[in-house]
């Protein structure tokens, strides 16, 4: 490796690269854009808090939750707030003062409701993962080419992060060799239970329990290490295979609280293994790409390169050049920082870049194509855990992008 190629080729990207010229907005790239924000739950509420500190750039002006109890967090939330609030979402969608819609509503719900913003006009941010179901996220995407205006983001936040960016540079830029394994997991101790005050609400408030409504441990949490993998190798999964159980919480829930997947990826020479468990937190969240030439292990918010013996002495053997960067290696010398500091909250960069789509018009990384491929790869993976059988990716879900 060249010292300065490979600071050049591997440092920090600085911008979302998007397809341009697609129309021209009226709304001056100056003027914020008014929000309406559909379910107030954890995900809804967290992203409301965000909004709040771009306030040069977005403004919310409606919020709508069909439970009561959810309704009144979102008024003491944004209390002395010119906000309306509202029990029907299509309500809310009428306004014709509103923008942007943001979709934070239970997954088997994001169809129905993107469709519906899609239809009313509107700009739609729609939280991964993007569809329940195979056949939804293929209509969801011809759907949006009949609203070629519109702006549709899908909540992958990883596509915005300046570390994700960094690894994605250094996987194709070659500094990792070739990448044959990657081991991912998403672990937590925790029963996943909300608190419910009336048993006719469980399902409503516990939806990530139940099948009907749910994908599970691999949509709530593995689908944005898949939709990583999909964006940094620009591939999909050729054969997915699943395995699990409801192992730990005896309580009646029917998605599994331990979950693992294996997804053979045949255009890169590829296996990836991803897993989750509810009955164990050491790890955490652990995120390891392992090439021939050097590995990455990555946190949600910092990341290290551990080179192979070779590909180490080359790099210190040119790290002295005269004028080169000095690489920022670990304390114990063995691996190299992604980055000085920690990165900054991914919802940040995600809302960031999609004020940016939409002054410019251009076509956000995490788009409704990217965003049904692993929408796709979400519900195959979730088929093969309940029927223990292996799925093939077949042509029609290679979704333009």
């Amino acid at each position: 490796m060249e010292r300065r190629q490979f600071i050049k080729s591997a440092g920090l990207a600085t911008a979302v690269l998007g397809s341009s010229g697609l129309w021209s907005i009226a709304k001056p790239a100056n003027q914020k854009f008014k929000v309406g924000i559909i379910g107030f739950g954890d995900r809804g509420s967290g992203i409301y808090n965000t909004i709040t500190k771009l306030s040069d750039k977005f403004e919310v002006i409606g919020i709508c939750d069909e439970l009561d109890f959810r309704l009144e967090n979102a008024k003491k939330a944004s209390a002395g707030k010119a906000i309306v609030y509202y029990k029907d979402y299509r309500k809310l969608l009428e306004d014709r003062n509103v923008d942007v819609v943001i979709i934070a509503t239970p997954l088997y719900l994001h169809y129905q409701h993107g469709k519906a913003t899609l239809e009313a006009g509107k700009h739609l941010f729609l939280e991964k993962t993007m569809t329940f179901q195979v056949d939804q996220a293929l209509d969801l995407v011809k759907i949006s080419h009949s609203y070629p205006k519109q702006i549709v983001q899908i909540g992958h936040q990883y596509r915005y992060s300046p570390l994700y960016f960094k690894v994605k540079d250094y996987i194709q830029k070659g500094y990792l060799g070739k990448v044959t394994s990657i081991d991912a997991r998403w672990d937590r101790n925790w029963n996943w239970r909300r608190p419910v005050h009336d048993p006719a609400l469980e399902r409503k408030i516990n939806w990530r329990m139940y099948k009907d409504y749910s994908g599970g441990l691999v949509a709530e949490l593995l689908s944005h290490q898949m939709d990583f993998i999909h964006w940094a190798f620009e591939t999909n999964p050729s054969t997915l295979f699943s395995t699990g159980g409801i192992d730990f919480y005896q309580d009646g829930r029917e998605t599994f609280d331990n979950v693992q997947l294996t997804v053979r990826y045949e255009d890169q020479g590829m296996v990836g293994n991803f897993g989750a468990t509810c009955a164990n937190q050491h790890e955490g969240y652990s995120f390891k790409i392992k090439g021939s030439k050097g590995m990455i292990n990555l946190l949600t918010n910092e990341g290290m390169f551990y080179p192979e013996p070779q590909t180490r002495q080359e790099l210190e053997e040119v790290d002295g050049v005269s004028g080169a960067t000095p690489l920022i290696w670990a304390s114990d010398k063995k691996g190299i920082q992604l980055t000085e500091e920690p990165t900054k909250d991914g919802t940040i960069y995600a809302l960031e870049a999609y004020f940016e789509s939409l002054s410019k018009a251009t076509k956000p990384e995490s788009n409704v194509a990217t965003g049904g491929k692993t929408a796709i790869s979400v519900a195959l993976a979730n088929e093969s855990l309940y029927s223990g059988e292996i799925k093939n990716w077949k042509p029609e879900y290679n979704i333009g992008e």
